[in-house]
């Protein structure tokens, strides 16, 4: 049985809960409040390199998972690494760096969700699984948070 799923929709539902708790409520606060620790959050997406790496994974991962999982991942970190010093600074720009960014992050995610499936990498993820099991959840949820910012007025 693939467990990976259930937690991977498990705990997508709790930090769903979390951001409809400690969140939601606070939107209005702006762009400007929410966005910076949503990218350093995304700053880390560096760690989808674990995927590559011999110890964190079992042999037998597929390539054709892995690889995109792993540089889609750090090609995300620093977008959001980019877009952090232009939200701040409230740049022209931001809100554009921004779009790129989440749009980048959210079909990366999607299509790492995608290969992970076709190819069945679950069972050679080894300590690399909690990134779809924890960290995955984590980073759809502050997506979905950041597209809703971004459909506001921008402040």
């Amino acid at each position: 049985m693939n467990i990976l799923p259930v937690n991977l929709v498990f705990s997508t539902f709790v930090f769903w809960v979390a951001a409809k708790i400690y969140v939601f409520p606070r939107l209005d606060l702006g762009s400007r409040a929410i966005l910076p620790p949503i990218l350093i959050l995304h700053s880390l997406r560096h760690l989808g390199l674990m995927f590559l790496a011999p110890g964190a994974t079992y042999a037998g991962l597929p390539a054709e998972f892995a690889y995109p999982a792993a540089i889609g991942d750090v090609v995300a970190a620093l977008l959001a690494l980019a877009a952090i010093p232009a939200v701040i600074r409230n740049t022209s720009y931001a809100k554009g760096i921004v779009w790129i960014f989440n749009i980048w992050g959210t079909l990366d995610l999607l299509n790492a969700i995608r290969l992970a499936t076709v190819y069945n990498a679950a069972p050679f993820m080894g300590a690399a699984y909690w990134i779809p099991a924890f960290w995955v959840p984590a980073l759809l949820v502050t997506h979905y948070i950041t597209f809703l910012l971004l459909v506001r007025k921008w402040s």
